[in-house]
């Protein structure tokens, strides 16, 4: 990642300054663009109507969420749509408060719609060097593998990624947990490893906490996507506070997808209260309902977070990141900049 001098935020900056660690860049796919990549690229889509196609975006739980992103990505074709749909989402990250991503893709969807994986790294590439330049925001890549695909298959994609010498900053396991064990990934992610490369893992969003425990202790885990669902092993709490593990979660994602009974229902304020390094993401802002400053708008107003809370979210960003401790340094002084300036 390149580092960009971090200009002083102004004296009543209206969004919290943050890092956004848990987001898709396939999942910022919103509406518009879909129809018009799909015209773009003739690609004839299951809904090409507007309005019937928003209806399809209340989804029953993660399965009935993941059918219609894959099919959505079907209009995703060239470098330049990848860079196009990249610069978007950090034109919106920006006006979030995002000042650093860590942004995941999927190489193996793309891969099996015969979308070369260079063109996928090279148009999203584009748009991160242009976001830093335009928007001064660092940025890291992850390759995020697909846990219904054969384990063998992430390995070669790894290896193809080497090749190219793409610009990723690690790996990560996403898509549907249940049935998938990290136990399936523990080589790729040891190769991983020994290539220098960061880990994350999806774990104990729709999986039990035993996921949890396993994407640390044969992954290596450095940092746990969701892990709501931690809160159900005490034994497993205490082990994440201690060592400061960091857990990604996404409320409104988690409640779109009835991971949770409600938002209102989301473990967030548990999590906080038994001193977690839990921060706010915003996961796949198109199909959720909105990007990270919505969601640390609904999780201040569902829980009454005060500013301390919500500035302890967006430290909690930053120490979970894998930016240079200069980076997180300017980080840090923007979040308590923003403090300073609230009433």
């Amino acid at each position: 990642m390149t580092a960009v001098p971090l200009a002083p935020p102004p004296p009543a900056r209206p969004t919290l300054p943050c890092a956004e660690l848990h987001l898709h860049i396939e999942g910022t796919l919103e509406v518009p663009m879909v129809l018009e990549m799909a015209d773009r690229n003739g690609v004839v889509l299951p809904t090409p109507d507007e309005a019937a196609l928003r209806r399809r975006y209340e989804f029953t739980d993660l399965s009935s969420f993941l059918a219609l992103y894959y099919e959505n990505m079907a209009v995703l074709r060239t470098a330049a749509d990848f860079a196009d749909l990249t610069r978007t989402y950090l034109r919106r990250a920006a006006a979030a408060g995002v000042l650093h991503a860590e942004i995941m893709f999927d190489p193996q969807a793309h891969l099996a719609r015969g979308v070369p994986l260079g063109a996928v790294v090279e148009g999203i590439a584009e748009a991160l060097d242009d976001g830093a330049r335009d928007l001064g925001l660092t940025t890291a890549l992850f390759a995020a593998f697909l846990r219904d695909r054969p384990a063998a298959e992430a390995d070669a994609v790894l290896t193809e990624l080497i090749a190219l010498d793409a610009p990723i900053a690690g790996i990560g396991l996403d898509s549907a947990e249940v049935g998938y064990p990290p136990s399936l990934f523990v080589d790729v992610f040891a190769r991983a490893e020994a290539l220098g490369l960061h880990r994350i893992a999806h774990a104990g969003e729709e999986g039990p906490a035993a996921n949890v425990r396993d994407s640390l202790d044969l992954l290596h885990a450095e940092r746990i996507d969701h892990g709501i669902r931690s809160m159900e092993d005490p034994a497993l709490v205490e082990r994440l506070a201690r060592e400061r593990v960091p857990l990604t979660v996404c409320p409104l994602s988690n409640a779109r997808l009835h991971a949770v009974p409600s938002l209102a229902a989301h473990p967030l304020p548990e999590m906080l209260a038994a001193g977690l390094n839990v921060c706010v993401n915003s996961d796949d802002p198109a199909y959720f309902g909105g990007y990270v400053d919505d969601a640390f708008a609904a999780v201040r107003d569902t829980f009454a977070l005060d500013t301390d809370a919500l500035a302890t979210l967006a430290a909690n960003s930053v120490e979970a990141s894998f930016v240079s401790p200069e980076r997180a340094r300017d980080l840090r002084a923007a979040i308590a900049a923003w403090r300073a300036a609230q009433p």
